[in-house]
């Protein structure tokens, strides 16, 4: 059996070397870093964010899902949508003068909580990859899944974002038919969320990683599992298997950031082999949020969870391998903040 894992690790390693998509980036300070990024952006509402997003001066946007909401098999006016987004003044600005990445999540890839069963996924890559930017002789442009790797170095260090598809090869969820609740955990086991060819490529890519940071970005929650939306936790046996993979893997700094709920909030757990928390950062969303929120059990929450439109940012300082995370409403103001050292 370990001889057998341990083909299959290598594997996955040459697959990963053949196939990954890395962009080397030129800002950023001698001492650090800094990433935005946020979800849930409908393109018919005012984003009032975009001015605040510009003056943290961030060296890379990352968009975590639901860029448009388009929810349809007619790819034609999921591209509209995009260009939509891609003229409103603020946004072609800091497209300007910041590097721009992302994944998608159900309503920009076309089927509200859609997994791989839409039938117009291949094409809805293609204009997803087109809004991004993908250059035509890119591999992200014959491969299934829009996952990608970008490193941005400086002479300090350098953090490796890690972007997972949490849609494309997607298999059934399991409807909770005993609670109020959407879905509840599949049989451990059964289904997958990320498929078999994207689960060797994010070994690889951990297991290669040099980088000071690794930056997971999940269109959807990874460690919040109670509340019955779309989460990892619909997939226990594959929360287990990356949880895994990081402290196997000994990759420095992994930190996750999702998207999806239309509330911001810090979740932490304490992984086994991991020498630090584990941190998933959820910010949603841009132009709509969960303003009725109240209550929602997470086990892993730290802080309080925030329901008024906002972005996230992550700030890394190489020289004391501090990470500071914020979430930032309109006008500036800090909603939230988490601060943590890694070592």
């Amino acid at each position: 059996m370990k001889n057998k894992n341990l083909i299959i690790l290598l594997v996955s390693l040459v697959f990963a070397c053949k196939s990954s998509d890395k962009i080397v980036t030129k800002r950023g300070t001698d001492s650090g870093f800094t990433i935005a990024f946020g979800s849930c952006n409908k393109t018919d509402l005012k984003n009032s964010l975009w001015d605040d997003v510009l003056k943290e001066r961030p060296d890379v946007w990352i968009w975590g899902g639901d860029i448009v909401y388009a929810d349809t098999e007619n790819v034609a006016k999921i591209d509209s949508l995009y260009k939509v987004q891609q003229n409103i003044p603020l946004y072609k600005k800091l497209a300007n003068e910041t590097s721009i990445i992302g994944t998608w999540d159900d309503h920009d890839y076309g089927l509200n909580d859609g997994g791989e069963e839409y039938v117009a996924k291949s094409k809805s890559q293609q204009v997803f990859l087109d809004f991004m930017k993908v250059p035509a002789n890119s591999s992200r442009r014959h491969r299934e899944g829009v996952y990608s790797t970008h490193d941005f170095k400086n002479k300090a260090g350098r953090v490796k974002v890690i972007v997972l598809d949490t849609r494309y090869f997607r298999t059934a969820l399991t409807p909770d038919t005993e609670t109020n609740k959407r879905n509840k955990p599949n049989i451990y086991g059964e289904g997958t969320l990320l498929g078999e060819k994207q689960w060797q490529w994010l070994t690889a890519e951990l297991y290669n990683s040099t980088a000071n940071f690794n930056v997971i970005v999940s269109s959807i929650q990874f460690l919040s599992n109670k509340h019955g939306f779309e989460c990892w936790g619909n997939f226990p046996h594959e929360v287990d298997k990356l949880k895994s993979i990081i402290a196997s893997s000994k990759a420095k700094g992994v930190i996750v950031l999702s998207g999806d709920r239309h509330i911001s909030e810090f979740s932490q757990e304490n992984v086994l082999g991991v020498g630090y928390p584990l941190i998933d950062f959820t910010s949603s969303g841009l132009t709509h949020v969960y303003s009725d929120f109240t209550e929602e059990e997470n086990p892993y929450r730290v802080g309080k969870v925030v329901s008024e439109k906002s972005f996230g940012i992550v700030q890394f300082n190489f020289g004391n391998n501090q990470v500071n995370f914020k979430m930032i409403g309109d006008e500036g103001v800090i909603l939230n903040e988490h601060q943590q050292i890694y070592n």
